[in-house]
């Protein structure tokens, strides 16, 4: 690792004069990597309030909190661009399983988000609460954001608003398009969003309702947020068979609408379509040459979690849950969707067959205590108990649990993710929540990437296979998701910005969590810093809740009381 020592002369040219004076927090003779993908240099930072005041010789200063990170790499806080923790934050504000790897800022609204809701909406959420119970004391998605930051959170937070939960809050469950007044009202409620703080329109299109919405109606939605400067995140409609056809429709509705773009975990899902990434690669090039912005992120695993609905065709779940589970009840239905989940099909995205076998279907969450003892099984292993196909086992769990069921399904290349890790434009998500090994988490299983994904990036990737350099992947982790997001004044260690730092060691950085043991912290981090705030201390929770609600270019400040 090369590193820049920083002369006293480089350092007043750079940030200018040697300071004597007192701060907050003084962090002396890190390896600074500041987010900008260049060489790291040796500087002291210095902390006041929540802003960093200060980079280069503090030789002369005092802190009130010192600490001496000689050897150790300084950086930005991580920014999971895909996070599930909108309601473990509720239980666990902590958010230990992320900022045990540096991250200090979640970003929610992969298709859906916690609001805008509806008294309906509102009462299907408390019907389906099964280990994760809560009050729920918010309509708007702001309003959502804003009880996080008042219960107390150790991470910032920030969040798209769904297209699924627009759908959802004018449409329900139906599998139509929306009507011109209906898309309109849509449209109203993205707009209030983003002037709530939210960061553009959030898709998820393999999944009923969001697989009945048609390319126009995401086009509105896009047009409705691009003045507030809101970009379209979505996980496709396909990510195997169908990718070609996904990939241009995700550039069309950046096109027409004028909004960047970005694509969830960009994967080549089952083996048939490992091939593929040349021809996705020369797509996003392609629309990058001629001015448009399509990024994405993705996990650092070969396999995803979801649900048993990805592994079923989408009709049969029209009208939600209770609908889904009726439809499966009946002989009829129930045999032709067994044909369906049997059939290869570029209608639908068939993760069952794309993982190439049961055996490749791991499942992890149950809400029924009497089907926990399957969790950690895979679909073959519990169909062979039951004495019946997999695909027959997989409605009876549906049916018998009155959930879609945690899955997680092995589907990608590890050559492909090596590939993937090298694109310039490529961030880091979980897809997962962010939770702690104690409690009513531990009533489910999760993917490691819930505990790993980040670490995992530094130590296999970064560190072990050298697939990228230490200070591209902090770049990718920290400036380059918060210039995608237009988040002001983060995702750079800079005069100005706001102090989310950490402070880890690279040799000992590393993820523990595996796919039989998924329940283990990641270690390596040292310390970790929400706005000036101490999290992480020596390795261990400090219990601080400094996290903000991070809003977006269009938010408009409320007005004073008259």
């Amino acid at each position: 690792m090369k590193v820049l020592f920083v002369s006293l002369a480089t350092a007043f040219l750079l940030f200018g004069c040697v300071k004597k004076e007192t701060y907050d927090t003084i962090i002396r003779n890190g390896t600074v990597y500041d987010g900008e993908g260049r060489e790291p240099f040796v500087a002291d930072i210095g902390i006041n309030s929540d802003t960093i005041a200060f980079i280069g010789d503090l030789s002369g200063a005092t802190g009130k909190r010192e600490i001496d990170a000689d050897s150790l790499a300084v950086a930005p806080g991580f920014i999971n661009m895909l996070s599930w923790a909108t309601e473990s934050l509720i239980l666990d504000g902590r958010s230990q399983g992320d900022i045990r790897q540096g991250v200090t800022l979640e970003v929610f609204g992969e298709g859906t988000s916690m609001g805008p809701l509806n008294d309906e909406m509102k009462a299907g959420m408390r019907e389906q609460m099964r280990d994760y119970t809560f009050d729920i004391g918010w309509t708007t998605l702001g309003e959502y954001m804003e009880s996080l930051e008042k219960k107390g959170v150790a991470c910032n937070v920030a969040s798209f608003v769904g297209a699924t939960t627009l759908r959802i809050h004018e449409l329900g469950m139906a599998n139509r398009l929306p009507t011109a007044e209906e898309l309109e009202k849509m449209k109203q409620l993205a707009s209030q969003a983003m002037e709530e703080g939210a960061l553009g329109i959030g898709a998820s299109l393999i999944y009923a309702p969001a697989s009945y919405s048609g390319t126009d109606e995401l086009i509105g939605l896009c047009q409705a947020v691009s003045p507030y400067g809101g970009m379209y995140i979505t996980h496709m409609r396909s990510e195997g068979n169908s990718i070609f056809e996904a990939i241009d429709e995700t550039i069309t509705i950046a096109r027409q609408a004028a909004v960047p773009a970005e694509i969830y975990h960009l994967k080549m899902a089952g083996k048939d379509n490992w091939t593929k990434l040349d021809s996705v690669i020369g797509k996003i090039d392609k629309a990058n040459g001629e001015g448009l912005r399509i990024t994405a992120d993705m996990y650092t695993y070969t396999a995803g979690a979801t649900g048993l609905d990805a592994s079923m065709p989408t009709w049969v779940q029209e009208g939600g849950l209770n609908a889904w589970i009726k439809r499966l009840k009946d002989p009829s239905i129930r045999k032709k969707v067994l044909t369906e989940m049997k059939t290869r099909s570029d209608s639908w995205e068939n993760l069952l067959l794309m993982a190439g076998s049961p055996d490749n279907v791991l499942l992890v969450g149950f809400a029924n205590d009497s089907l926990k003892r399957f969790t950690g099984k895979t679909l073959s292993e519990v169909a062979r108990i039951h004495g019946k196909s997999p695909e027959e086992t997989a409605m009876d769990l549906v049916i018998a649990d009155s959930t879609r069921v945690g899955t997680v399904y092995f589907m990608m290349s590890e050559e492909n993710v090596k590939r993937q890790i090298r694109l310039p434009y490529m961030s880091f998500g979980s897809d997962a929540e962010s939770s702690a090994p104690e409690g009513v988490f531990l009533k489910s299983s999760t993917h490691p990437r819930a505990y790993g994904n980040f670490a995992r990036l530094l130590s296999r990737y970064v560190r072990e296979e050298k697939v990228i350099t230490l200070q591209e992947a902090i770049r990718r982790l920290t400036k380059l998701p918060a210039t995608n997001l237009g988040i002001r004044k983060r995702g750079l260690l800079a005069p100005g910005y706001f102090a989310d730092v950490v402070i880890f060691d690279p040799a000992k950085i590393q993820d523990h969590a595996t796919f039989e043991k998924p329940f283990q912290y990641a270690t390596g981090m040292v310390y970790v810093f929400v706005n000036g705030v101490p999290v992480l201390v020596n390795g261990e929770h400090t219990g601080a809740t400094p996290g903000r609600f991070v809003r977006g270019p269009g938010w408009k400040k409320p007005s004073p009381n008259p």
